[in-house]
């Protein structure tokens, strides 16, 4: 993600009572080939409107006259012919930058349609590009996917996006692997949009297919490859019914921790690159990463030959503060439930018994859970590490504040089919009776709570005061 250094995330001090406030307008002219790169924190608002000219926000184009308000952002308005923006509110930082990597971009994104137009001309016997996008943290991955899938949708193309980040969700909350086809432009305030997952939307929602991951980093964990391998089967599958998204192909999202790699071995991208029959790579932010895996590829099958990019990273990618990626995960797990800005949504909340939950904590050997000192009360779960993936829970306080993914199985399947189900979505425990073993949960949706297997992760962490 696009970003700038400076972002002050402490407590803004309270607006006086009754004291009218006016938002001053100011007029910003952008050159051809620049872009406007700003910052505001979660207790600001700024308002953005396209006075003349064009603009696009990660590749998704400015309405003219319509305001845009972003809040807890950070990003960038580029412009390739120039433009005149109408600027309201405060920033933490704000500046123009003259050098960017949008002719990369472009040009990344016409040598991908010259391989959707070779899939068009097979009839689709072959799939188009399979992109998997690699490089430490805040190098600019995510961005670097919404606009090769905003390019790819305004050339009428319908490519499906995969998210394997578990630090950031796509149409769903942290925590969660997902995949959706993506026919229409991404939304310039929503991000990657709304799914019906988190409750009914005015505006066009996408279809994500989701899983639960539940852990801060895929090297931390052995169910990464699992969930990898079966999300690869899904997707292929939902490629051969459908013409469109075969022919526009796949672009992958990933986690910086897999490109740390361990004394130049990369197991995680290597089995991305396997199961998903990847043919693009492409690297952010590391020379290093590209000479390895440059290295790595070189000597491939010509039938599964992979070829490895490396594009330059972007002027505004800095480190993102632990603290600013909190109230980022925070924020979307508070718009999975209640909406975002004017498309609010009215999440359901009812008491149920202890014995309605069927709850399955994740037990990996190596998850962040036993080795966090806000996690100490999962301690005696440990059991049978090495042998399980779950260890059934008794509801307890414990769960207060925390997120419980509801799979598709049922609680008495193995363990290998809990892990490998999709989700129906996810409920917020919002307290827990011990006395009276009643538990009060928030759904988006109202409706029973469904008898399925349940399971608990250590990521996102809590998030307490989500419910008053």
């Amino acid at each position: 993600m696009i970003s700038l250094p400076g972002l002050n995330l402490a407590p803004q001090p309270a607006e006086p009572l009754n004291v009218p406030t006016a938002t001053v307008i100011r007029t910003q002219d952008l050159a051809a080939n620049t872009e406007y790169r700003f910052e505001v924190g979660f207790s600001r608002v700024l308002t953005v409107k396209l006075q003349s000219g064009t603009a696009e926000f990660f590749g998704t184009e400015l309405a003219p006259s319509t305001v845009y308000s972003f809040q807890g952002t950070k990003g960038a308005i580029f412009t390739w012919h120039g433009c005149k923006l109408d600027i309201g509110g405060e920033v933490e930082s704000d500046y123009v930058a003259e050098e960017t990597p949008m002719m990369s971009c472009v040009n990344l994104h016409f040598a991908l349609e010259q391989l959707r137009d070779r899939s068009v001309a097979s009839g689709s016997a072959e799939v188009g590009p399979r992109v998997l996008v690699v490089g430490p943290e805040n190098s600019g991955k995510t961005s670097l996917v919404k606009i090769m899938t905003s390019y790819a949708a305004k050339s009428g193309r319908q490519p499906m996006v995969i998210n394997l980040d578990p630090r950031q969700g796509m149409l769903s909350v942290p925590g969660s692997f997902s995949a959706a086809a993506y026919s229409s432009i991404v939304d310039i305030e929503e991000g990657w949009g709304s799914s019906p997952i988190s409750g009914p939307s005015p505006t066009p929602v996408k279809m994500p297919l989701v899983y639960h991951f539940g852990l801060r980093d895929p090297e931390e964990a052995k169910v990464f490859k699992p969930l990898v391998t079966r999300m690869a089967l899904a997707v292929t599958s939902r490629l051969e019914e459908d013409k469109l998204s075969k022919q526009a192909g796949f672009i992958i999202d990933s986690s910086g921790a897999i490109s740390q790699g361990k004394n130049g071995v990369y197991e995680n991208i290597e089995h991305i690159v396997s199961e998903f029959s990847v043919n693009i790579l492409i690297t952010l932010g590391s020379e290093r990463l590209y000479s390895d895996l440059a290295r790595k590829f070189a000597h491939r099958d010509p039938f599964e030959s992979v070829t490895v990019l490396r594009l330059d990273k972007s002027g505004g990618c800095v480190d993102r503060s632990e603290e600013y990626m909190k109230a980022v995960r925070h924020a979307q797990v508070r718009e999975y439930f209640f909406g975002h800005g004017e498309n609010t949504l009215a999440p359901s909340s009812q008491t149920c018994d202890f014995g309605d939950l069927n709850v399955f904590q994740i037990t990996e050997d190596d998850m962040a859970l036993h080795r966090s000192a806000d996690y100490n009360e999962y301690a005696p779960l440990a059991v049978n590490l090495s042998s399980s993936i779950y260890t059934r829970v008794t509801p307890s306080s414990a769960l207060q504040n925390k997120l419980l993914a509801i799979t598709t199985a049922a609680p008495t399947d193995s363990q290998d089919v809990i892990r490998d189900s999709s989700l129906k979505g996810y409920i917020y425990v919002a307290d827990v009776d011990e006395v009276k073993k009643k538990v009060r949960l928030l759904s988006p949706q109202p409706g029973m709570i469904p008898g399925n297997a349940m399971v608990l992760g250590s990521w996102p962490e809590d998030v307490p005061g989500l419910v008053g």
